[in-house]
């Protein structure tokens, strides 16, 4: 599968508890969550996308699309998905969305 002039979104599905990767009108990555609607906190527990499109940047992409969700619904984040993990490491400028008791080590 090509990406090259497909269009590359994230949206969240919160029917089936997940913020999805498009491209074009294909679902080829999740992100699975945990949220009740009366709490603030949303846990990330799984990322799965299609090999195919490993190294092309994408995984990160539906990482930062959930992360800017999240902080737009001003909820925050238990991270227990090691690859959302291993993108907050990298990506301090969203460390402000982490639950404060669930603070990543370095």
């Amino acid at each position: 599968m090509s990406t090259e002039g497909a269009r590359v979104a994230v949206r969240d599905n919160p029917d089936e508890d997940r913020y999805e990767l498009l491209v074009g009108d294909s679902v080829v990555g999740e992100i699975q969550y945990h949220h009740r609607r009366s709490s603030d906190r949303i846990a990330f527990i799984h990322t799965e996308g299609s090999p195919e499109l490993e190294g092309h940047g994408l995984g990160g992409r539906l990482v930062a699309g959930a992360l800017d969700d999240v902080r737009a619904h001003r909820l925050q984040v238990v991270p227990i998905c090691p690859f959302v993990c291993t993108y907050l490491r990298r990506h301090p400028e969203y460390e402000d969305l982490i639950v404060p008791d669930r603070r990543l080590p370095d």
